[in-house]
């Protein structure tokens, strides 16, 4: 190690530079790894990897036939890969591989702007996927390395220490600081100029819009979280926590999705909701998941409240907004646990919640055909039938566990007979089968059961990991009943939401071995207050606190043009007291001492070396040692510099004129460049 950094400060400064602007450029694209295709991120890593090796080795830059080649071979991946060139996803792909591209031919002042603009655009590209605390934080770091490396670029030759351009960088930063507080503050929110872009080919995490047995087991790997909740007083119980999301009724043997009726719109039956009993008043705070869904308490009758979408309510009382969501959004509701929906009569459209594929399942339905055989259900509207489906479960030697093993074709089949164990969506798949073949129409309902309450900050926090399936059942004279079949084979997992944990890798194990779970909880416990207040204050800083803030500051009924009319004075004063402070600046200091540093200036632009202080005569002996005695400007600039050094030591009457006659030649010399 010692050899190797010995190494490095024995190479020319252009080498350090580019090895830093690389180490930069690295630190920039590795958080968008994930989001990249695999061959561009080797391709990207391994030209930058080569042009390290070129700068350590002093060897020339490649042909530029070589970026040519590159270059077609970067954009034929990119349209096989994506399809098109346009749209977010494609258009990163390509500039990453552009920006390590550039690295390879950084010849002149210009190429290097071009490697910083790029730098500093993928730096906020990072924030179309994540805006999370962790995020900002890297890239505020990668910030400084940017202007480190920007001010490095700036800097006379020789070997300026690079704490001292990363020391100027973070001056910038600070005197920038208030300046981006007043903008983040008064800048119109307008909802073009606020969204982050989205793509139409980009993945998706949480639920999905349909259920094949094994989707949500994959998700109950997923500790991510998917919304954070503030209840208005107490908070429910853990088992009235049923979170609603896509309500599943078709199935073709092998997956679940959204009902897919013969029947019109107008014929299928009414959602006839009724609430009663006292409300849950609560805030959600929901994570971008790419579909136009709310998650929200079981059941909610009125729309939640919230800016820039409209929302509405499904016949399975699902509510949906006009597009995805791509951003954080926060909205509050009022939710009623006491509540019951859907027809009390047979009506047509029932007998969609009836329909099994033919051909599947055939010891399922056996099983049903014997229930309903039996005499003690002869009578039974299909209560006794879904209390012996019940206690089966309960007492069959049915397991809950994340890794049952994969289900073949006749899932419902393996389930009740042959594996007896499975996730929470084996299981209500398994019983609406069995339900439907019974005769009692049911459907599959998914969403998020359960979550936890943060001791740090007292916000409940439900995550991917407390995804959920469960069913309901039709009954005559009571609509739709949810029954909850997982709760049957594992009471814990929604009365006090024990959630099953994943084995560990062996990275995990090696990571968080040792680590006490209780000091583990506590620390992701303060992580997620202190994430959560990132989001609250600052994801969630809309036009309506905007306003608020100008009515604290006086106005009656403000609006987003007094935002600007405000930020325009602001900026005005602002400028002012920066022109104010820097003629005070120039007042205060020695007019011979400006026009001297004047001077240094141009020469060390010019590439002469000059210690700090030099006096007027070492200037002029070093510009003389670098052009020549002989040389036109060495001779006139030298005399400039001697008769600069004289007025110093002139007397006070007549040292004004002097100056001004000085200053006047100094805009006239023709300086080396």
């Amino acid at each position: 190690m010692l050899n190797l950094l010995h190494h490095l400060r024995q190479l020319p400064r252009d080498s350090r530079d580019t090895l830093f602007l690389l180490g930069v450029i690295a630190w920039v694209v590795l958080p968008q790894v994930s989001h990249l295709p695999l061959w561009c991120s080797l391709l990207s890593g391994a030209v930058m990897l080569w042009r390290g090796w070129l700068a350590v080795t002093l060897r020339p830059l490649p042909a530029r036939w070589w970026l040519w080649l590159l270059l077609v071979l970067t954009v034929g991946a990119t349209l096989f890969t994506h399809k098109t060139l346009l749209g977010r996803d494609a258009g990163l792909t390509l500039i990453v591989v552009l920006l390590a591209l550039k690295t390879l031919e950084l010849r002149a002042r210009r190429d290097a702007f071009v490697v910083f603009f790029l730098s500093f655009f993928m730096m906020l590209s990072n924030f179309f996927f994540s805006q999370s605390l962790l995020t900002a934080g890297a890239m505020l770091i990668a910030l400084l390395g940017l202007l480190t490396a920007l001010v490095n670029a700036h800097m006379p030759v020789g070997k300026p220490p690079l704490l001292q351009a990363a020391r100027i960088a973070g001056s910038m930063t600070l005197l920038g600081a208030p300046i981006m507080v007043l903008l983040f503050l008064l800048f119109p929110r307008l909802a073009p100029l606020w969204g982050v872009p989205s793509d139409a080919m980009s993945g998706r995490s949480g639920l999905s819009a349909t259920m094949q047995v094994g989707t949500i087991a994959s998700l109950a790997l997923d500790d991510s979280i998917a919304m954070r909740i503030r209840f208005e007083g107490a908070p429910p119980r853990q088992s009235d926590l049923y979170f609603r999301g896509p309500v599943l009724s078709s199935f073709d043997g092998r997956s679940w999705q959204p009902l897919r009726s013969g029947l019109p719109a107008r014929m299928r039956p009414l959602p006839n909701l009724q609430v009663q009993g006292a409300p849950i008043n609560y805030q959600v705070t929901l994570e971008p998941n790419q579909r136009p869904w709310l998650l929200l308490l079981d059941a909610t009758p009125n729309a939640p409240l919230l800016t820039g979408f409209e929302a509405r309510m499904t016949p399975e009382l699902q509510w949906l907004v006009e597009r995805p969501i791509t951003d954080l959004l926060r909205y509050t509701a009022r939710s009623y646990p006491d509540f019951s929906h859907g027809p009390l009569r047979p009506v047509a459209g029932l007998q969609d919640y009836l329909e099994l594929p033919f051909g599947f399942n055939p010891r399922t339905l056996q099983l049903a055909a014997e229930l309903r055989r039996d005499p003690r259900y002869a009578a039974d509207d299909g209560t006794q039938l879904i209390a012996a489906v019940l206690e089966r479960l309960r007492s069959g030697g049915y397991v809950y566990t994340l890794d049952p093993g994969a289900y073949g074709r006749d899932s419902a089949d393996e389930f009740w007979f042959d594996r007896k164990e499975g996730f929470c969506e084996h299981i209500a798949s398994s019983f609406v089968i069995l339900l439907r073949a019974l005769k009692l129409p049911a459907r599959v309902v998914t969403g998020y059961q359960g979550g936890e309450q943060n001791p740090v900050d007292g916000f409940w926090t439900v995550r991917q990991s407390d995804a959920h399936a469960w069913a309901e059942v039709w009954l005559n004279g009571r609509g739709w009943v949810r029954v909850d079949p997982t709760a049957a084979v594992a009471p814990g997992r929604v009365g006090s939401l024990q959630r099953l944990q994943a084995p560990r890798g062996v990275i995990t194990e090696a990571l968080l071995g040792n680590v006490n779970p209780a000091l583990a909880l506590n620390l992701r416990a303060v992580w997620d207050a202190v994430n959560n207040r990132w989001n609250q204050s600052v994801l969630n800083y809309t036009q309506r606190k905007q306003l608020n803030l100008l009515k604290n500051l006086g106005f009656e009924s403000p609006s987003w043009e007094d935002l600007i009319y405000l930020l325009i004075g602001i900026v005005v004063l602002a400028s002012l007291g920066g022109a104010a402070w820097t003629l005070w600046d120039r007042l205060r200091q020695d007019p011979w001492l400006r026009l001297l540093a004047q001077a240094a200036k141009r020469l060390q632009k010019a590439g002469v070396q000059l210690a700090p202080n030099s006096p007027p005569r070492r200037m002029a002996e070093q510009l003389s040692a670098q052009l020549g005695p002989e040389h036109p400007a060495a001779r006139r600039i030298g005399d400039w510099l001697l008769r600069l050094e004289a007025l110093r030591y002139a007397p006070p009457a007549a040292r004004r004129s002097r100056l001004a006659t000085l200053q006047h030649e100094f805009k006239r010399l023709h300086w080396p460049t």
